[in-house]
């Protein structure tokens, strides 16, 4: 069993940076590709980034892609999505997950954080 805890969100301006870390619980945690997943009001959830196991790839959704960091630290049990040049539509809710296939999806995300809001403002 993982337990997935998501951190770091909050209110910035359009243009400024925020960093979000997951911290997971449970030994096995260098054992699961890890992604951010966000939800925006109104619209379906979608895949923002991703690592695998060793952190030797990543993945990123194109409207992140240059701006998004996605990183993480199996010593700590934790990953991190560094978020730069922030936008208005980047305001959503942000999961991070566990999965155990590369590249990830969806059907085989064993784990999901609660969640955490980022707001951009204008």
């Amino acid at each position: 069993q993982v337990q997935l805890v998501e951190s770091g969100g909050g209110l910035v301006q359009a243009g400024g940076s925020l960093r979000l870390s997951c911290a997971a619980s449970g030994r096995s945690f260098s054992s699961y590709a890890m992604a951010w997943f966000r939800r925006a009001p109104g619209k379906e959830r979608e895949f923002v980034a991703a690592i695998s196991w060793s952190a030797a790839n990543t993945d990123y959704a194109d409207s992140v892609k240059g701006r998004f960091t996605i990183s993480r630290d199996n010593a700590e049990n934790t990953v991190y999505l560094r978020m730069d040049t922030l936008k208005v539509e980047d305001t959503a809710v942000y999961y991070c997950a566990a999965g155990n296939s590369w590249p990830v999806a969806v059907p085989r995300i064993h784990y999901w954080g609660q969640g955490t809001q980022v707001t951009v403002s204008s």
